[in-house]
């Protein structure tokens, strides 16, 4: 842990990053009583991603979006899931629980594959709807995904930046996990105890951090910034701080005030040379044991959800999208306001 954290410290302190500010989200597991588990998560970045909500049935026939040779599949599952740019999953709930939420790394390195290699190419923006499509746990995807049926191939985003991010899932039993590609290589955490995430530095540095905090601060002292290590450590700190509860309300509204303390203001930009700092666009909370998602909007005055109870999800009915990238407005339950519409296509990857 030492050297873990001697590495980490030197890292944030030395590296050389791009001159834009790209996207900074936070996600936390909140972990109440009697079986509560609520996933909540902030989307940061740099300018508007226009995203809407959309609905998704069993039995879609989908493509990975990579080439002829990308993988394909059907979905096992429905789901309700955020887009960005109408190109992308980038977080979602599914019919049984699961929950994936796609975040900014800027030390992403793809896998290249070697001659011979038999895994199928996955577009990044296809990598949570894949997720969501095809597993019902956290233990059902770590046991497959480290088989690794498929490698994870990028492009840049359609406001062009790079597309480097990592992947978080949680359940219905509180367990989770953590994906990332470093270095050509797959990273999976897979436990309970991972509850946190943020952006910069690689998750492992992340934990050595915390736990450098842990020995300095404790409860006397936390870091305010909105850097990712600092956010990091205040969700580390407060997600074992606050009250357990077994009450639905008051739990989503905790995990809601956990993911407000992690954002962004608007108009924040931080420094020109920090690529983990935007301003928030959009919060989820999602509650696996109810099945419900909640929306909120940093320019909206309300907060919405689906209860997915109130989705058809039988294979042959159709996509459906719900409008916000406009600044629409909504309040309650709006699993009735959704319009049927063509599923949108993935934003393809580049592969050799």
């Amino acid at each position: 842990m030492k050297i873990r954290l001697c590495a980490a410290l030197a890292a944030m302190a030395t590296a050389v990053v791009p001159t834009v500010d790209l996207g900074a989200c936070t996600r936390v597991v909140y972990l109440g009583d009697d079986g509560a588990v609520v996933t909540a998560r902030s989307m940061d970045w740099t300018g508007p991603v226009f995203s809407d909500l959309w609905l998704f049935p069993r039995g879609m026939k989908r493509s990975g979006a990579a080439g002829p040779n990308a993988i394909a599949w059907t979905s096992k599952y429905g789901s309700v899931v955020t887009a960005a740019f109408n190109s992308a999953s980038t977080d979602g709930m599914n019919e049984r629980g699961l929950v994936a939420n796609l975040l900014y790394l800027d030390e992403s390195k793809y896998a290249t594959p070697a001659a011979g290699d038999t895994r199928r190419p996955l577009a990044i923006t296809a990598w949570v709807q894949y997720v969501l499509d095809n597993y019902a746990t956290v233990a059902e995807a770590v046991e497959d995904m480290r088989r690794e049926p498929f490698y994870v191939a990028t492009m840049m985003t359609p406001d062009g930046h790079p597309g480097q991010l990592h992947l978080s899932i949680s359940d219905a039993t509180g367990d989770s996990a953590i994906f990332e590609y470093l270095d050509g290589k797959l990273v999976i955490h897979h436990g309970r105890q991972y509850q946190v995430m943020t952006n910069s530095p690689p998750f492992d540095d992340q934990l050595a951090l915390d736990a450098y905090w842990r020995t300095v601060g404790g409860n006397a002292m936390l870091p305010g910034t909105y850097r990712p290590a600092d956010r990091f450590v205040r969700m580390a700190f407060y997600v074992k701080d606050v009250k357990k509860t077994k009450d639905p309300v008051e739990a989503v509204a905790t995990a809601f005030s956990l993911i407000r303390n992690a954002s962004v203001p608007i108009g924040v930009k931080g420094p020109a040379n920090e690529p983990n700092v935007a301003e928030t666009l959009w919060r989820t909370v999602a509650d696996h044991k109810n099945g419900l998602y909640f929306f909120e909007s940093t320019r909206s005055p309300n907060v919405f959800w689906v209860r997915l109870a109130d989705v058809d999800f039988s294979p042959g009915r159709p996509a459906k999208k719900l409008k916000l990238a406009q600044g629409e407005v909504y309040a309650g339950n709006v699993a009735a306001q959704f319009e049927a519409s063509d599923p949108f296509a993935f934003l393809p990857a580049a592969v050799k």
